[in-house]
């Protein structure tokens, strides 16, 4: 049995899956590199409509599948789909869903496609993360969420499943991308995750206003127990208000070599 610490990455792109972007490159070649530097790492992302699952490798996992999560009083039905990062040979584990990710090509990711459905979309991707991890019984040191789609992560890790003997103890990191979308989430955001278990306090950050990138990233923060600057154009905004928190953070790290090993002892020093 491996005695390596394990890294659980919550990606919201990662490359070669999707069209090549700045934050899918760091979802992809951060996990490799820290695996480099001493930890086991596996990786969960959203199962888009644009990734070819027959180029890809993708095939479903049916120990893994079928359980009902439900959002706003609906059950939808959770499909895992798994494939392996041949570069670094780590598990890429999808979170898909008939609802919330189309099964046929599109221009674009879902996220931008139909924002109308993102509430719910991010609701669902977190919870189809935590249960599957449960069921793999794979227990993380860390879990590293990047980007806004993996927002809420933090909050039920400390507010839904602190007290889960998977994931419970791990040491949760949010790396903040310039990825900002336009517009709010659904009105009844708030109201849906009351529905899902979460308390009035628990998201009381959020306010009565309607939820916009720069207040999700402050929920991801306030719950999180370090924070990485994962661009040069992070709002210093978001950085203050991480540290006006107490929360460590990792400043911007230019050199790719470099960044994975400072990440590595950014981790150990939580």
């Amino acid at each position: 049995m491996s005695t390596k610490k394990k890294a659980l990455y919550i990606s919201q792109e990662v490359t070669p899956y999707l069209r090549e972007s700045f934050l899918g490159h760091m979802c992809q070649e951060l996990p490799a590199r820290v695996q480099e530097n001493g930890y086991e790492a596996r990786t969960f992302m959203p199962k888009y409509g644009c990734i070819n699952e027959r180029r890809n490798q993708l095939h479903e996992v049916i120990r893994l599948s079928g359980l009902n999560l439900p959002v706003d009083d609906t059950d939808h039905p959770l499909i895992i789909k798994v494939a392996t990062l041949q570069s670094s040979r780590m598990q890429v584990y999808f979170i898909d869903n008939d609802d919330y990710f189309q099964h046929h090509a599109v221009t674009d990711l879902e996220i931008r496609e139909t924002p109308e459905d993102n509430d719910e979309r991010v609701i669902f991707f977190t919870r189809g993360v935590m249960e599957t991890v449960k069921k793999l019984r794979w227990e993380p040191a860390v879990i590293h969420c990047s980007g806004w789609v993996t927002a809420l992560s933090p909050l039920y890790l400390k507010q839904v499943y602190n007290e889960d003997p998977t994931v419970g103890k791990a040491k949760v990191v949010f790396s903040i991308f310039d990825d900002s979308f336009e517009g709010e989430l659904a009105p009844r955001f708030r109201e849906k995750l009351h529905l899902d278990g979460l308390s009035p306090e628990a998201t009381s950050l959020l306010g009565d206003a309607p939820v916009d990138w720069m207040t999700i990233n402050k929920l991801a923060i306030e719950y999180s127990d370090g924070v990485i600057a994962a661009t040069e154009n992070v709002p210093v905004e978001l950085l203050e208000y991480a540290r006006s928190k107490g929360k460590p953070v990792l400043e911007f790290q230019p050199d790719a070599d470099k960044d994975a090993k400072a990440v590595v002892e950014f981790y150990n020093s939580l």
